[in-house]
């Protein structure tokens, strides 16, 4: 089964693999494609969608079995600023399967400045004062004290897509 991946980032990549543990019946692609959202989103909704259309463009680009996005964005409530990620797998006969996953409190000053338009993985950069934070540990990682990073929290919702995905095909082939 060819399953694209609709993102380059070796911490989502790395996820996908990860969630999956008999690696010999998949082949793994990984496509660079639009999510068709802003390049921070800042709802559930946008988020959903941003996974749901990278799972869709990577299948598409690859011709792939199954597609598969993961999208981090950030919502506001009255308790301030969480981060929310979601995922998506994309097939020709299923509707898109959705996950999402941790939900954490960011801090004030990070989700202002992710309001007033700077992308999330640039604030926490500066934020950290480190290189290419979203590629590595993200601000999951940063603000668990790395009990928990970025490609953790991906790879729990890469296994919440599969097992839907699996226990479906079980389900309709009478299993």
């Amino acid at each position: 089964m060819k399953i694209a991946i609709g993102t380059l980032n070796p911490a989502k990549v790395n996820a996908v693999k990860a969630s999956l543990p008999d690696f010999e019946q998949f082949t793994f692609k990984s496509a660079k494609v639009p999510s068709g959202v802003s390049d921070q989103p800042f709802s559930d909704e946008e988020t959903i969608q941003g996974a749901i259309n990278r799972a869709e463009n990577a299948m598409e680009m690859e011709q792939a079995d199954l597609g598969i996005g993961l999208e981090g964005g950030i919502i506001e409530t009255n308790q301030g600023f969480y981060l929310c990620n979601w995922g998506a797998i994309a097939g020709d006969d299923i509707r898109p399967i959705i996950a999402g996953g941790a939900r954490i409190l960011l801090p004030d000053e990070v989700g202002k400045k992710v309001k007033s338009g700077t992308e999330l993985g640039i604030v926490m950069d500066q934020y950290a004062n480190q290189y290419n934070v979203s590629q590595n540990e993200g601000a999951i990682g940063i603000f668990t004290n790395g009990m928990v990073n970025r490609k953790e929290m991906f790879t729990h919702i890469s296994k919440l897509l599969f097992g839907q995905y699996f226990y479906m095909h079980k389900k309709s082939s009478g299993r």
